[in-house]
């Protein structure tokens, strides 16, 4: 049996990247550590050693560098009383700062999430920018959200007189963007809604991401119908979504449904038993001259190609497409030919344009008319993304039992594209939404009415949405209208913390080193996190003489957070484990929870004899 202690942070990034060097590369690791000089001569002539050289920095860019591979200590707490159908859910909402979230996810969905979209802050000046604190990131964003410093630091906006504006956005997007990457499945795809005030960055830094061979396009969506005359130069009335994948040849576009209008084109005047049918135009250009000759219709007219063009065909494959009745003149027989085409012959996808129009996609005031509608008329956000416009994106590149992540997800439009989708063609797709709880002001509608923060108005978004889904569909019985709520915090072990460093502390963490207030629950969803399971398995509870046993993935893992363990306990495992027949099972234990380090032993022997696989403690 093996035995392990728990480390505390989240997957080290950096660590892994180098395990896959040297798996690579093993000769340029010299006692351990990069020979950095024998690096630069195994790839002399790949090397630029000029200064002058197409590169895009800014200032902190190596620092959001650093942030992006250094581990998190922290946690996502379980809110059950915020969740809906949590028992039975796999979707989940995340409350946090979206740079400490991402990485509490890297090992649970590495390499699992089939599709990103997200509406990040476009730099305005108006909107606000993650104010990121590289030294302790997670202790800044509990600053900001008031959980330690009453009086800490506003989330705030961006003014263009910042000497810093482009900067600072910059080291905001860079390091998340890393970060969701290593999320996407190998055929997976980002959506990144932009406007021009940060749309050229946005591509340097992607390319840089994803590589510039992964760029697949940019959409640009009609989001305003209507001119604004107190614009001075352009009522600008567009803006963009940048499209990447991951890697761009593993990547399938499952294109678009085509629509009932594209359809009803579609006729059978002369009855063919091959069913409907749309007559396209014979004749194109330019003129190619052994496409040009005389066709006689069915009455006798003799008919030429228009001046500059010719017939779509040669004369022989012409005379083949008219014996098989695929040749059209007319009802009378005596027009122009044309070409049949047939509805059961044709694509049953489209491939989208790149400009998505508002009568195909919604429009920004149609968003925001939908979901003040969802609020009984009251209007809580100024500028929602269309739903059309999500579920356009979703249809495109996912499948049915797809993961879509939103780590900017506001209102919780995606969530609600999701669900709309999986009524409309029976899918599972799950969602995983991650917003910061930013303040409502208090002169707001919204605030007025309740919602103090972002996350409860998203919240109350979704859980409005699935309802009205299920009363405006049929057969959603299974439909997956829930969400499991997780709010980021500090590590719920006290030796986890990087705060606990002085010796009174120290003795009392010996004494019991979780932190006060938090419960069972708390502590097994962070052990979860910590070995990357699934936040969705089903947690079960059973009890021995008073004392709880979780059992997560059918006894897969196990844990015990019990003071006082005693061979009843270990007895209690071992008949779940005969039970339940995991492949393999873990067992945690707290590093305190026994009366002496003999009982300890006992134990743990008892379970090494019953074939347990590891002996875990935190």
């Amino acid at each position: 049996m093996k035995e392990s202690k728990l480390n505390g942070e989240t997957k080290d990034i950096k660590q892994e990247e180098i395990n896959a060097l040297r798996d690579l590369m093993p000769d340029i690791f010299k006692d351990g550590k990069i020979d950095f000089n024998w690096f630069k001569n195994y790839f002399k002539d790949e090397i630029e050693e000029s200064n002058e050289r197409y590169n895009f920095t800014w200032n902190g860019k190596l620092k959001a560098l650093h942030e992006s591979q250094k581990p998190s200590t922290g946690t996502l707490r379980p809110c059950k009383e915020e969740s809906k159908n949590w028992d039975n859910t796999d979707n989940l909402y995340i409350e946090g700062d979206n740079l400490e979230v991402l990485k509490l996810l890297q090992k649970t969905y590495h390499n699992k999430i089939k599709m990103i979209y997200i509406d990040p802050p476009y730099n305005t000046g108006k909107d606000f920018v993650y104010k990121d604190n590289y030294k302790d990131n997670l202790k800044n964003y509990l600053e900001l959200t008031n959980q330690i410093d009453e009086e800490g630091n506003r989330i705030s906006t961006n003014q263009e007189s910042n000497g810093r504006y482009h900067t600072d956005w910059l080291n905001m997007m860079y390091p998340r963007l890393r970060l969701a990457r290593n999320l996407l499945t190998d055929d997976g795809v980002i959506f990144i809604s932009i406007d021009d005030h940060e749309v050229h960055n946005l591509r340097k830094i992607c390319d840089e991401v994803f590589g510039e061979s992964n760029f697949i396009d940019t959409i640009i969506w009609q989001r305003a119908y209507a001119p604004v005359n107190m614009n001075k130069y352009f009522s600008h009335n567009h803006d963009y979504s940048l499209v990447y994948a991951k890697e761009i040849e593993m990547i399938t576009n499952f294109g678009l449904k085509r629509s009932e209008k594209s359809d009803s084109r579609y006729k059978n005047p002369d009855n063919d038993p091959r069913g409907v049918w749309q007559s396209d135009n014979f004749s194109v250009g330019p003129r190619i001259e052994k496409k040009v000759y005389e066709i006689i219709n069915p009455n006798g007219k003799k008919i030429w190609p228009p001046s500059g063009r010719c017939w779509r065909v040669t004369r022989e494959k012409y005379f083949k497409l008219l014996k098989d009745n695929r040749i059209w003149f007319g009802q009378n027989n005596n027009g122009v030919p044309r070409l049949k085409r047939f509805l059961s012959e044709v694509q049953s996808k489209q491939v989208p344009l790149t400009i998505w129009t508002y009568d195909k996609v919604g429009h920004s005031q149609d968003a925001k008319k939908n979901l003040n509608k969802l609020f009984n008329n009251k209007s809580y956000f100024e500028y929602p993304k269309s739903l059309k416009l999500i579920k356009m994106m979703i249809e495109l590149n996912t499948q049915k039992n797809d993961i879509i992540l939103d780590f900017f997800s506001g209102s919780g439009t995606t969530a609600h594209a999701t669900m709309q989708l999986n009524a409309e063609d029976g899918g599972n797709r799950k969602y995983i939404m991650v917003q910061l709880p930013e303040s409502t002001k208090e002169d707001s509608e919204a605030y007025k009415d309740g919602y103090k923060n972002l996350c409860e108005i998203g919240k109350e978004r979704i859980r409005r949405a699935g309802e009205k889904i299920k009363e405006e569909n049929k057969n959603t019985e299974n439909l997956d209208t829930g969400f499991k709520v997780f709010k980021l915090d500090s590590s719920n072990i006290k030796p986890w913390n990087p705060d606990f460093k002085d010796i009174e502390k120290d003795i009392k963490m010996f004494e019991d080193n979780i932190v006060e207030g938090r419960n069972g629950l708390d502590i097994v969803y962070e052990i979860m996190i910590k070995y990357g399971i699934n936040l969705t398995y089903k947690v079960e509870e059973h009890e021995v003489l008073g004392k709880k046993i979780y059992s997560i993935g059918m006894g897969m893992l196990l844990i015990c957070l019990e003071k006082n363990i005693t061979k009843e306990i270990a007895d209690k495992i071992i008949k779940l484990k005969k039970e339940l027949k995991p492949e393999t099972m873990k067992v945690v234990f707290r590093d305190n929870g026994f009366k002496s380090d003999s009982d300890k032993i006992n134990i743990k022997e008892t379970l090494r004899n019953a074939n347990i696989d590891e002996f875990v403690s935190i």
